[in-house]
């Protein structure tokens, strides 16, 4: 059996939760967010609590056993607590700004990039190199921080970019010089 798959998923006081055939949705205080589950995986809600069963041990009903328990549990503590990802910008003259709705990125290129988040997401300037992506969809709050990302990978020699805050870069070794005189 599943280890992860066969814990119940704990749903909070004032979280509502809708089971239609393969369809569940959650409602909390954050949101709503609804998903299809696989056919063969049954969710039922006993007890303020959520059960993930599998008809089967088969290799396929036992991956999606577990996967279906992280979704919701994902699910729950989106429209309870909410997620966020924050970036940082690295680099001289370097610089986020809100214009509305869209973000505006000044990071090394002849033009400034504009960027517009998806629905559901929340974006946040802090400062003028911090980012803060917030939402209640934990995979579109990380699509949309690796988008970002990916306009401006930090560079593997000077580390200048958009990173994750507290990642860490390893920056190569420059191009070392020649001391050596000519014919030796």
């Amino acid at each position: 059996m599943s280890r992860i798959g066969r814990m119940p998923v704990p749903v909070p006081a004032g979280v509502k939760i809708k089971i239609a055939g393969t369809e569940v949705t959650v409602e909390g205080s954050k949101g709503k967010l609804t998903r299809e589950f696989h056919p063969d995986i049954t969710i039922k809600q006993e007890s303020g609590n959520l059960i993930v069963t599998r008809p089967t041990d088969n290799r396929q009903h036992r991956s999606l056993h577990g996967l279906s328990r992280s979704l919701l549990a994902n699910m729950v503590d989106g429209v309870t607590k909410g997620y966020e990802k924050n970036l940082e910008l690295s680099g001289v003259g370097y610089r986020a700004l809100k214009e509305g709705n869209k973000l505006k990125l000044q990071i090394g290129y002849s033009h400034p990039v504009e960027f517009d988040p998806p629905k559901g997401i929340d974006i946040i300037v802090e400062g003028t190199n911090k980012i803060r992506i917030a939402g209640v969809d934990k995979e579109l709050v990380g699509e949309t921080a690796a988008e970002i990302r990916r306009i401006r990978i930090p560079d593997a020699y000077k580390g200048k970019g958009v990173k994750y805050a507290g990642e860490r870069l390893r920056l190569k070794p420059g191009k070392a010089g020649k001391t050596a005189t000519k014919g030796k």
